[in-house]
């Protein structure tokens, strides 16, 4: 982090794009005066994985195992967004037995993404106790999620019209308890977020986005939820085997820090709630219906998913594969959101707001098409691409006086790109 004074009073800090406190690449440019934060710019986009493109080239079949790779936390909700739009343009009807198992797996997805977050928002904080813990108390959910899809993370368990395996009548049970296993830690974790004063100083009143700024910045899941905005789409527009099942959208007012940290410690029980009920109630039956070919049409998926309202657009020409698929994961419009909630606040204070969101970067991939003034064409293609990033690279070389491109690589990237 280094700081460039501007006017005398203002200094721009940039945060990233590359940083030790981040994951992924994602920049943040603060201006502030003294220790309080005066502006801010977010610029996203910072991974592109042509993702969307890569869909166009899959099989409809073949899509899910590729959108579940958005986002290792998210990897049951891309694919059910997904599969729920092929499913409208197919005009499928899922059998019961599959909703009630997607709702466990979602749910499941839930309460492991809450707590890795409750754990690294312990961290941040300076509370690595709790980092370690909430991390061991996931563990059984993970093991679960393993045993009931066959894998940690990337489950493979979506597919069009329901699930790829089904889940044996005696592993319902193991669920239950492993579910069981969280309720008295969440509690603990939750009951700790309230009682600590150190905590509250922390959290409490920090970072505050209003509900009209949520709305204003089209927020989604425990963002908008901590500002009082009562959005949820398993409740909205159901899906899956939600609409069957008793449990409540968890709201909180105030819109800060400590909100967030509610609402998702809450939600970790209500998910709990949701999987013992989809147990007891899964009905006997098969756990898919037959799609021989997706027809022409276009149609929208979308899940509640950890973070918020994943989207995914799809659209089909009647061939093998989609011809276009559009994706919205939430940290797309939850991320900005710093804009509103950061000012006014100490430096120290924007790290735990970022952490606040959630935020996943790799979801907010986008790629524009670049135009050529000098030529006048619509679009760059590959070489032009390649020599503009070179070129690039040589002039941050002249300017920082480094020597990091080193040309005897130039032939294999030529011949990697050809």
């Amino acid at each position: 982090m280094s700081g460039t004074t501007t006017n005398g009073r203002r200094m721009l800090i940039p945060l990233g794009p590359f940083h030790p406190l981040q994951e992924e690449p994602e920049h943040f440019q603060l201006w502030v005066e003294g220790e309080t934060v005066v502006d801010l710019d977010v610029r996203l986009s910072y991974n592109h994985r042509g993702i969307e493109e890569l869909s166009s080239r899959r099989t409809f079949d073949q899509v899910p195992y590729l959108v579940e790779r958005v986002c290792g936390i998210c990897s049951a909700s891309h694919p059910m967004a997904y599969v729920q739009a092929v499913e409208a343009i197919c005009g499928c009807e899922v059998p019961e037995r599959a909703l009630y198992q997607r709702t466990i797996v979602l749910e499941l997805e839930r309460i492991h993404s809450h707590l890795l977050w409750v754990g690294l928002a312990g961290h941040f904080l300076g509370y690595n106790t709790v980092f370690m813990w909430a991390w061991r108390y996931r563990e059984p959910i993970m093991r679960i999620l393993e045993k009931t899809t066959g894998n940690r993370c990337a489950y493979a368990n979506a597919r069009i019209g329901g699930v790829r395996r089904d889940i044996p009548n005696e592993l319902m049970d193991e669920i239950v308890r492993a579910v069981d296993s969280v309720v008295g830690p969440t509690e603990m974790l939750t009951h700790a977020v309230l009682d600590d004063p150190v905590l509250h100083a922390r959290l409490k009143g920090v970072a505050t986005l209003t509900r009209e700024d949520a709305r204003k910045w089209c927020v989604t899941g425990p963002t908008a939820r901590g500002s009082g905005w009562p959005i949820d789409v398993r409740r909205d527009d159901p899906y899956a085997a939600y609409d069957r099942l008793d449990w409540d959208v968890v709201v909180f007012p105030e819109g800060d820090v400590m909100a967030k940290a509610k609402v998702r410690l809450l939600e970790t029980l209500e998910a709990v709630r949701i999987i013992r009920q989809a147990v007891r109630d899964c009905p006997d039956g098969p756990t898919g219906a037959e799609v021989e070919e997706v027809p022409p049409g276009e149609a929208i998926g979308h899940v509640e998913a950890p973070r918020g309202e994943t989207f995914h657009y799809v659209r089909s020409d009647g061939g093998r594969c989609p011809v276009r698929h559009k994706i919205r994961a939430p940290s797309y419009v939850n991320v900005p959101s710093f804009r509103a909630s950061c000012m006014g606040q100490h430096i120290a204070d924007v790290t735990i707001a970022l952490a606040a969101v959630d935020p996943c970067y790799s979801c907010t991939e986008r790629m524009a098409v670049l135009g050529d003034p000098a030529t006048g064409r619509g679009k760059l293609d590959g070489e032009e691409l390649r020599r503009l990033s070179v070129d690039r690279t040589r002039w941050f070389e002249e300017q920082v006086g480094i020597a990091s491109f080193d040309a005897r690589w130039e032939p294999r990237l030529r011949e990697l790109l050809s």
